[in-house]
């Protein structure tokens, strides 16, 4: 009887290293990928948000006839809103207070000299007056 020798070669260590390199680069570059999407879409869920918060300070004045002032903010639009308003609500305009944005800052609001507000999202960086990609973006950019 002859016996089958089995040829059982296991991976050489350069061998698991260039596999562990290969794998490495693709999750880099996939990573890359990723994060890239993953900015751009916390940028348009701002835009989203900002939109959202535009169309419920227009409902606001439709029923009170003038915008919150910018000590009252965007909380004049939440439960419990504005008591200064006759036609407010009767639903709030909004479902909570002191909105964020997709970072976790909290929204600017200003009413404005001519009537008008301007509502920003300080972006990534969360500071006044950047610009840029990481930039503020407010209802004026749309």
């Amino acid at each position: 009887m002859t016996e089958k020798v089995k040829n059982e070669r296991g991976m050489t260590l350069l061998e698991i290293m260039i596999v562990v390199i290969i794998l490495a680069s693709l999750m880099a570059i996939l990573g890359h990928a990723v994060l890239g999407r993953f900015k751009s879409a916390k940028l348009k869920e701002a835009r989203i948000q900002i939109g959202e918060l535009s169309k419920a300070l227009d409902m606001y004045y439709t029923d009170c006839g003038h915008y919150p002032t910018s000590d009252q903010g965007l909380n004049a639009l939440a439960p419990g809103g504005d008591s200064t308003c006759k036609n407010w609500g009767p639903d709030p305009y909004i479902e909570k207070k002191d909105p964020l944005d997709p970072w976790g800052h909290p929204f600017v609001y200003q009413l404005q000299d001519n009537g008008n507000y301007l509502l920003e999202s300080l972006g990534p960086t969360g500071k006044a007056g950047a610009t840029g990609p990481n930039g503020v973006i407010t209802n004026q950019d749309q």
